[in-house]
Protein backbone atom coordinates (compact mmCIF):
# COMPACT_ATOMS: atom_id res chain seq x y z
CA UNK A 1 0.00 0.00 0.00
CA UNK A 2 1.09 3.67 -0.86
CA UNK A 3 1.92 5.49 2.20
CA UNK A 4 2.07 9.48 2.70
CA UNK A 5 5.78 9.42 3.84
CA UNK A 6 7.69 12.67 5.81
CA UNK A 7 11.24 12.31 6.28
CA UNK A 8 13.42 15.28 7.99
CA UNK A 9 16.86 15.92 7.95
CA UNK A 10 16.63 14.88 3.98
CA UNK A 11 19.24 17.03 2.26
CA UNK A 12 22.24 14.64 3.29
CA UNK A 13 23.00 11.00 4.76
CA UNK A 14 20.58 9.30 6.15
CA UNK A 15 17.85 11.14 5.62
CA UNK A 16 18.63 11.60 1.94
CA UNK A 17 18.85 7.59 1.52
CA UNK A 18 15.69 6.98 3.48
CA UNK A 19 13.77 9.09 1.13
CA UNK A 20 15.07 7.94 -1.89
CA UNK A 21 14.59 4.79 -1.03
CA UNK A 22 10.96 5.32 -0.05
CA UNK A 23 10.28 7.14 -3.52
CA UNK A 24 12.18 4.02 -5.20
CA UNK A 25 9.34 1.58 -3.71
CA UNK A 26 6.55 3.59 -4.92
CA UNK A 27 5.28 5.83 -2.04
CA UNK A 28 4.39 9.35 -1.36
CA UNK A 29 7.28 11.55 -0.04
CA UNK A 30 8.00 14.43 1.31
CA UNK A 31 11.91 15.36 2.14
CA UNK A 32 12.50 18.24 4.67
CA UNK A 33 15.67 20.15 5.47
CA UNK A 34 17.19 24.00 5.83
CA UNK A 35 18.52 22.82 2.95
CA UNK A 36 16.14 22.43 0.15
CA UNK A 37 19.09 23.27 -2.93
CA UNK A 38 20.36 20.27 -1.75
CA UNK A 39 17.63 17.66 -2.48
CA UNK A 40 16.77 18.59 -6.19
CA UNK A 41 17.87 14.78 -6.65
CA UNK A 42 14.63 13.79 -4.76
CA UNK A 43 12.39 15.90 -6.55
CA UNK A 44 13.32 14.43 -9.35
CA UNK A 45 13.15 11.16 -7.74
CA UNK A 46 9.26 12.09 -8.21
CA UNK A 47 9.43 13.54 -3.95
CA UNK A 48 8.06 16.57 -2.97
CA UNK A 49 10.79 18.66 -1.25
CA UNK A 50 10.21 21.69 1.25
CA UNK A 51 12.30 23.97 3.67
CA UNK A 52 12.12 23.49 7.20
CA UNK A 53 14.48 24.83 10.13
CA UNK A 54 14.12 22.46 12.84
CA UNK A 55 14.55 25.24 15.48
CA UNK A 56 11.97 27.05 13.81
CA UNK A 57 8.55 25.75 15.80
CA UNK A 58 6.61 27.98 12.81
CA UNK A 59 8.09 25.75 10.16
CA UNK A 60 7.53 22.37 12.03
CA UNK A 61 3.60 23.37 11.77
CA UNK A 62 3.82 24.50 7.66
CA UNK A 63 5.72 21.33 6.88
CA UNK A 64 2.55 18.71 8.56
CA UNK A 65 0.51 21.48 7.44
CA UNK A 66 1.19 21.19 3.40
CA UNK A 67 1.77 17.28 3.73
CA UNK A 68 -2.06 17.25 4.83
CA UNK A 69 -3.44 19.79 2.66
CA UNK A 70 -2.01 18.14 -0.38
CA UNK A 71 -2.26 14.68 0.52
CA UNK A 72 -5.36 14.43 3.32
CA UNK A 73 -3.11 12.22 5.53
CA UNK A 74 0.16 11.43 6.56
CA UNK A 75 1.09 7.93 7.26
CA UNK A 76 4.79 7.81 8.58
CA UNK A 77 7.46 10.21 10.04
CA UNK A 78 10.54 9.72 10.31
CA UNK A 79 12.26 11.85 12.63
CA UNK A 80 15.50 11.94 11.32
CA UNK A 81 17.31 15.87 11.49
CA UNK A 82 19.83 15.97 14.00
CA UNK A 83 23.07 17.71 14.99
CA UNK A 84 26.34 16.14 16.81
CA UNK A 85 28.90 18.31 18.79
CA UNK A 86 31.92 16.93 20.02
CA UNK A 87 33.66 17.91 23.34
CA UNK A 88 34.81 17.05 27.10
CA UNK A 89 31.76 18.01 29.32
CA UNK A 90 33.70 20.82 31.00
CA UNK A 91 34.47 22.50 27.79
CA UNK A 92 30.67 22.71 26.06
CA UNK A 93 29.07 26.36 26.22
CA UNK A 94 25.63 25.16 27.93
CA UNK A 95 23.77 27.32 25.02
CA UNK A 96 25.28 24.90 22.40
CA UNK A 97 24.35 21.95 24.98
CA UNK A 98 20.80 23.34 24.54
CA UNK A 99 20.92 23.92 20.59
CA UNK A 100 21.29 19.87 20.58
CA UNK A 101 18.39 19.27 22.97
CA UNK A 102 16.31 21.78 20.80
CA UNK A 103 17.21 20.34 17.35
CA UNK A 104 17.46 16.66 18.53
CA UNK A 105 14.57 16.04 21.20
CA UNK A 106 12.04 19.06 21.08
CA UNK A 107 11.86 19.57 17.62
CA UNK A 108 10.98 15.67 16.81
CA UNK A 109 8.51 16.07 19.82
CA UNK A 110 7.04 18.47 18.66
CA UNK A 111 6.40 16.99 15.01
CA UNK A 112 5.03 13.90 16.89
CA UNK A 113 2.58 16.62 18.68
CA UNK A 114 1.23 17.82 15.15
CA UNK A 115 1.07 14.61 12.97
CA UNK A 116 -0.69 12.17 16.14
CA UNK A 117 -3.93 13.95 15.94
CA UNK A 118 -4.34 12.62 12.11
CA UNK A 119 -3.33 9.13 12.72
CA UNK A 120 -5.58 8.84 15.82
CA UNK A 121 -8.30 9.59 13.40
CA UNK A 122 -7.47 7.39 10.85
CA UNK A 123 -6.29 4.34 13.70
CA UNK A 124 -2.75 3.86 11.88
CA UNK A 125 0.74 4.93 11.79
CA UNK A 126 4.40 4.63 12.19
CA UNK A 127 6.56 7.17 13.88
CA UNK A 128 10.48 6.56 13.42
CA UNK A 129 12.93 8.21 15.74
CA UNK A 130 16.46 7.89 14.38
CA UNK A 131 18.36 7.43 17.27
CA UNK A 132 21.90 6.19 17.65
CA UNK A 133 23.89 3.40 19.33
CA UNK A 134 24.47 6.44 21.43
CA UNK A 135 21.20 6.44 22.65
CA UNK A 136 21.97 3.32 25.06
CA UNK A 137 25.89 3.63 25.07
CA UNK A 138 28.07 6.39 25.72
CA UNK A 139 31.60 7.56 24.65
CA UNK A 140 34.00 10.15 26.12
CA UNK A 141 33.84 13.91 24.66
CA UNK A 142 30.64 13.53 23.37
CA UNK A 143 28.39 13.66 26.38
CA UNK A 144 25.58 16.04 24.92
CA UNK A 145 24.88 14.18 21.69
CA UNK A 146 24.37 11.07 23.47
CA UNK A 147 22.37 12.88 26.13
CA UNK A 148 20.00 13.74 23.49
CA UNK A 149 19.97 10.17 22.17
CA UNK A 150 19.17 8.71 25.73
CA UNK A 151 16.62 11.21 26.12
CA UNK A 152 15.02 10.44 22.32
CA UNK A 153 15.49 7.14 23.16
CA UNK A 154 13.02 7.37 26.57
CA UNK A 155 10.51 9.74 25.03
CA UNK A 156 9.69 6.86 22.13
CA UNK A 157 9.39 4.18 24.23
CA UNK A 158 6.59 5.83 26.24
CA UNK A 159 5.30 7.25 23.69
CA UNK A 160 4.84 3.94 21.87
CA UNK A 161 2.86 2.47 24.80
CA UNK A 162 0.83 5.37 24.74
CA UNK A 163 -0.17 5.59 21.02
CA UNK A 164 0.00 1.42 19.88
CA UNK A 165 -3.71 1.53 21.44
CA UNK A 166 -4.57 4.06 18.76
CA UNK A 167 -3.15 1.39 15.76
CA UNK A 168 0.21 3.54 15.72
CA UNK A 169 3.34 2.00 15.65
CA UNK A 170 7.06 3.65 17.42
CA UNK A 171 9.88 2.79 15.80
CA UNK A 172 13.94 3.13 16.74
CA UNK A 173 16.79 3.18 14.58
CA UNK A 174 19.96 2.72 16.10
CA UNK A 175 22.64 3.48 13.59
CA UNK A 176 26.21 2.51 14.11
CA UNK A 177 28.93 4.27 12.53
CA UNK A 178 27.62 5.26 9.27
CA UNK A 179 29.75 6.93 6.40
CA UNK A 180 27.30 11.02 6.53
CA UNK A 181 28.38 13.74 6.20
CA UNK A 182 26.74 14.55 9.75
CA UNK A 183 30.12 12.43 11.50
CA UNK A 184 32.22 14.87 9.06
CA UNK A 185 33.14 17.65 11.49
CA UNK A 186 33.63 15.23 14.69
CA UNK A 187 37.26 15.36 14.32
CA UNK A 188 36.81 19.19 14.06
CA UNK A 189 34.92 20.18 16.67
CA UNK A 190 37.30 17.67 19.25
CA UNK A 191 40.08 20.27 18.02
CA UNK A 192 38.22 23.44 18.65
CA UNK A 193 36.31 23.05 21.44
CA UNK A 194 38.97 20.37 23.44
CA UNK A 195 41.96 20.01 21.70
CA UNK A 196 43.80 22.93 23.99
CA UNK A 197 42.28 22.05 26.98
CA UNK A 198 42.70 19.29 29.90
CA UNK A 199 41.49 17.13 27.92
CA UNK A 200 43.35 17.99 24.79
CA UNK A 201 45.41 14.24 24.52
CA UNK A 202 42.35 11.92 24.17
CA UNK A 203 40.21 14.41 22.13
CA UNK A 204 43.26 14.58 19.67
CA UNK A 205 43.19 10.31 20.14
CA UNK A 206 39.61 10.30 19.70
CA UNK A 207 40.06 12.87 16.38
CA UNK A 208 42.15 10.79 15.00
CA UNK A 209 40.40 7.86 15.07
CA UNK A 210 36.89 9.24 13.92
CA UNK A 211 39.37 10.05 10.64
CA UNK A 212 40.24 6.58 10.54
CA UNK A 213 36.68 5.54 10.67
CA UNK A 214 34.89 8.22 8.43
CA UNK A 215 37.72 8.56 5.83
CA UNK A 216 38.43 7.27 2.37
CA UNK A 217 38.97 3.72 3.75
CA UNK A 218 36.08 3.41 6.84
CA UNK A 219 34.61 0.21 7.49
CA UNK A 220 31.52 2.59 8.06
CA UNK A 221 28.38 1.87 6.56
CA UNK A 222 26.95 3.51 3.35
CA UNK A 223 23.52 5.83 4.95
CA UNK A 224 21.75 3.42 2.21
CA UNK A 225 21.24 0.44 4.78
CA UNK A 226 20.05 2.04 7.37
CA UNK A 227 17.46 3.33 4.87
CA UNK A 228 16.43 0.11 3.40
CA UNK A 229 15.89 -1.08 7.82
CA UNK A 230 13.90 1.72 7.90
CA UNK A 231 11.68 1.40 5.12
CA UNK A 232 11.36 -2.40 5.97
CA UNK A 233 10.12 -1.67 9.42
CA UNK A 234 7.48 1.02 8.04
CA UNK A 235 6.66 -1.89 5.82
CA UNK A 236 6.02 -4.60 8.38
CA UNK A 237 2.59 -5.92 9.56
CA UNK A 238 4.45 -5.47 13.06
CA UNK A 239 7.77 -3.92 13.20
CA UNK A 240 10.19 -4.38 16.00
CA UNK A 241 10.65 -1.80 18.54
CA UNK A 242 14.20 -1.00 17.54
CA UNK A 243 16.85 -1.69 14.97
CA UNK A 244 20.63 -1.55 15.63
CA UNK A 245 21.61 -1.07 11.74
CA UNK A 246 25.25 -0.80 10.67
CA UNK A 247 29.01 -1.26 11.36
CA UNK A 248 29.53 -1.92 14.64
CA UNK A 249 26.33 -1.30 15.99
CA UNK A 250 25.44 -5.10 17.26
CA UNK A 251 29.11 -5.28 18.99
CA UNK A 252 29.03 -1.94 20.43
CA UNK A 253 25.54 -2.45 22.07
CA UNK A 254 26.23 -5.84 23.03
CA UNK A 255 29.38 -4.68 24.78
CA UNK A 256 27.36 -1.78 26.68
CA UNK A 257 25.04 -4.28 27.82
CA UNK A 258 27.45 -7.24 29.17
CA UNK A 259 30.45 -5.30 30.25
CA UNK A 260 30.25 -3.90 34.14
CA UNK A 261 30.69 -0.05 33.33
CA UNK A 262 34.10 0.55 34.04
CA UNK A 263 35.28 -2.32 31.84
CA UNK A 264 33.89 -0.78 29.31
CA UNK A 265 34.86 2.77 30.12
CA UNK A 266 38.69 1.30 29.79
CA UNK A 267 37.54 -0.65 26.31
CA UNK A 268 36.25 2.88 24.33
CA UNK A 269 38.25 5.24 26.09
CA UNK A 270 41.84 3.34 25.79
CA UNK A 271 40.58 2.24 22.18
CA UNK A 272 41.08 6.02 21.62
CA UNK A 273 44.16 6.27 22.54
Amino acid sequence: MKKVVLVTGASAGIGKATALEFVAAGHIVYGVARRVSRMGDIRDAGGHVLAMDARRPEDLDQVVRTVIDEQGRLDVLVNNAGTVLHGAAEDIPLDLARDQFEVNVFAPARLVQLVLPHMRERGSGTIVNVSSIGGEIALPLGCWYYATKHALEAYSDTLRMEVEPFGINVVIIQPGIIKTEFEDRTAQDLREISGTTAYGEVAEAMALRAEAQLGENSQGSDPSVVAMTIRQAVEADKPETRYAVGWMADKLLELGRTLPDREFDKLVTVAGK
